[in-house]
């Protein structure tokens, strides 16, 4: 089975848009997990123009008790970041190559060009006791490169297959290759960006993912069909 961890950062973004404490990010995390999700994910950004600092913290104490609840952060191995990744302990943190003013993440690492600052973040972030993955597009010699510096997950980069996808397109090939390859070598494959409930489960014939990380198509899911049944659409997926 594929573990469903919900990207709750569109929900801190409309909260943001108001000034005020609504919605609120612990009753909604609470929500999610009533209804089944395995995990939380967040990607706080330096202008904290969704999640913030704090936001981390809130998140990482509320979860304490939900032992069977994943929390992972992702974001740019900055020192404010690693700060914040020493201090609240995830289960795991998904080391992600976004600027500071970026959009929204569009490309995995080159670990030809910053393995040798990759290998020592990974290390440090390990030696706290979180697992580590690495945000990748789906490139073999990237997977080895990544299982050198001892990651212990990769998380393949699916814009690109999404938007196949929406052209006619399924192909998973590339993706597949990559996975096997993360596996063969002993890493586990998480995988996220642009998934929805149209073209998750063409993506999860790809054997072994253990992960996947979805928020803006989900919550735009909800918005338009309920949080309960679009939920129960995606842990059945994953299930299956």
């Amino acid at each position: 089975m594929t573990a469903l961890s919900v990207n709750i950062n569109k929900l801190a973004l409309l909260r943001n848009s108001r000034g005020r404490d609504f919605p609120n990010l612990l009753t909604f995390t609470q929500r999610f997990i009533e209804l089944g999700v395995h995990g939380i994910t967040i990607h706080p950004r330096p202008d904290e123009r969704h999640i913030r600092r704090q936001d981390a913290y809130d998140l990482a104490e509320f979860l304490r008790p939900h032992r069977n609840i994943e929390f992972n952060i992702e974001g740019f191995p900055s020192a404010g970041f690693l700060q914040l990744i020493h201090d609240t302990r995830p289960h795991q943190c998904t080391l992600v190559p976004d600027a500071d003013n970026q959009l929204t993440s569009d490309h995995g690492w080159d670990f030809t060009a910053q393995g040798d600052f990759l290998a020592d973040i990974i290390g440090r972030v390990k030696s706290w006791g979180v697992r580590v993955a690495v945000f990748l597009d789906p490139d073999v010699s990237q997977v080895e490169l990544a299982a050198k510096a001892g990651a212990d997950r990769i998380e393949l980069y699916t814009a690109h297959y999404a938007s196949e996808f929406e052209k006619g397109n399924s192909s998973v090939e590339l993706y597949r290759s990559a996975a096997a390859k993360a596996q063969q070598l002993q890493m586990g494959v998480n995988a996220g960006h642009d998934l929805d409930l149209l073209n998750l489960g063409n993506f999860l014939a790809i054997a072994g993912i253990l992960e996947v990380s979805i928020g803006h198509a989900l919550i735009v899911e909800c918005i338009e069909q309920g949080m309960d049944p679009v939920i129960k659409k995606y842990l059945a997926i994953c299930e299956a």
